[in-house]
Parts: C-alpha cells; structure tokens; sequence
C-alpha cells in the first residue's frame, strides 16, 4: 500500500497517533500487517499486508484513525509477488 499524507501531517496526526499505533499493532499480531510507515520526508506511507484479497487491505486502511480523519489522504494498493 503506498499512500499520502496531509499537510502539516506531525500536528495534525497527534489526536489519532495511539489509536492508529494500536490498530496496527493488532494487526501486526494477527499476522496480516509485515511493515507500515512514513516515508523520511512524512509525505508518503508504505505498507506490506500479507492478506487473502485487496478488499481486505481495502478495509483495513479504511478502518484507520488515520484514513478516517484525513491524515491519510489517498493510497492505492497494489499485489506484489515476492520473487526471492
């Protein structure tokens, strides 16, 4: 999942950090989330779910303090076969 952050997202990202630090942690342990985080810059988010479909990740980022509020404001997810 690649996605962008609002403007002046490490202000406006406070309110919601622990519930969305939360969620992913749940995921983490489910299994279905490898990695999420912040390009270095904060513009971008890059993520790696192990999920059965699309629609599942779909739902998870919808699901997201972050997606909810408009700290993220767009992503698409894209399959990726790991070759090695």
């Amino acid at each position: 999942m690649w996605g962008s952050y609002c403007e002046n997202v490490l202000e406006k990202r406070a309110p919601y950090r622990q519930d969305h630090l939360d969620g992913l942690k749940k995921q983490k342990e489910d299994g279905v989330l490898v990695t999420l985080g912040p390009t270095k810059d904060a513009t971008k988010v890059f993520g790696i779910y192990e999920a059965e479909d699309e629609e599942k990740v779909r739902k998870l980022v919808e699901n997201d303090p972050y997606w909810k509020n408009g700290i993220w404001t767009e992503y698409f997810v894209k399959e990726w076969v790991q070759a090695f």
